[in-house]
């Protein structure tokens, strides 16, 4: 289970961007440039989660008992905790 969270970071000068699992607090730099990276967003699942992918909608799908989306990596549905059927 991930209980860090996902942030989507950019490098202000080349404005690359970056996904990756950071602390709170800590500062990120850019392996190319040495510059501070700037958080532009945190990704959802928030932590804790189960589920290591990002809530873009090519990754979701709705639970069949609630209807709630859900990460389609998960078995088990994180609202009703309904068994998810195997996604095809």
């Amino acid at each position: 289970m991930r209980t860090l969270g996902k942030y989507r970071m950019r490098t202000p000068s080349t404005g690359r961007e970056v996904v990756l699992e950071a602390e709170p607090d800590k500062r990120y730099v850019d392996a190319e440039t040495g510059e501070e990276l700037e958080v532009i967003a945190q990704l959802l699942p928030l932590p804790p989660s189960a589920s290591e992918l990002p809530w873009a909608l090519e990754n979701l799908r709705f639970c069949t008992h609630c209807s709630q989306l859900q990460p389609k990596d998960l078995t088990v549905c994180g609202v009703c905790g309904g068994e998810l059927d195997p996604f095809v």
